[in-house]
């Protein structure tokens, strides 16, 4: 197992990604895993989410290359330094165990909905119903925000980073 690790996870939008970049900004030799790097294509939630424990496990991950939409390299992962892994699905049954905490972004659906697009644009809106589904599907399935150990507005980046802070100790 990794030094410490922290999963965030959230549905799109819901400051996930923001949060990662503050912890990692005040957290000295922290390693970052964004999910959006993992998921192989639109319709890869699941196969995003079940890569979560092999990461833990292995110290490695393996990229997926949006334009060809083919694999690529491995990424190796220093055990003897903290991780963050965020994206939607960092937090299942099978991974929970496996990291030290458990962060879920709760969002209200316009909100977020604002968010991600306003970030991504087109690339993301014509995906955004199939994706919201498997969200969906992930979320009655495996139930990460009662997994969680801090469940935090992603309203406010801020407060949710002084929150998380202190509750992971940098």
């Amino acid at each position: 197992m990794l030094a410490k690790c922290v999963l965030i996870d959230g549905r799109a939008g819901s400051g996930k990604t923001e949060l990662a970049r503050s912890v990692a900004a005040a957290w000295p030799d922290v390693q970052v895993v964004h999910l959006d790097d993992v998921y192989p294509g639109w319709d890869g939630l699941a196969a995003g989410s079940a890569d979560v424990p092999d990461i833990l496990i292995r110290h490695r991950w393996r990229a997926w290359n949006w334009d060809t939409a083919a694999l690529g390299e491995w990424q190796p992962l220093d055990p003897e330094r903290p991780l963050v892994i965020e994206g939607v699905g960092a937090i299942s049954q099978a991974s929970r165990s496996l990291a030290d905490t458990a962060v879920w972004m709760d969002l209200d659906s316009r909100t977020r909905k604002e968010r991600a697009l306003g970030r991504d644009g087109d690339a993301f809106a014509p995906h955004w119903d199939r994706w919201a589904a498997q969200e969906v599907a992930f979320i009655d399935h495996e139930h990460p925000d009662t997994l969680a150990d801090l469940v935090l507005d992603g309203r406010s980046a801020a407060d949710a980073f002084a929150i998380a802070r202190v509750a992971l100790g940098i």
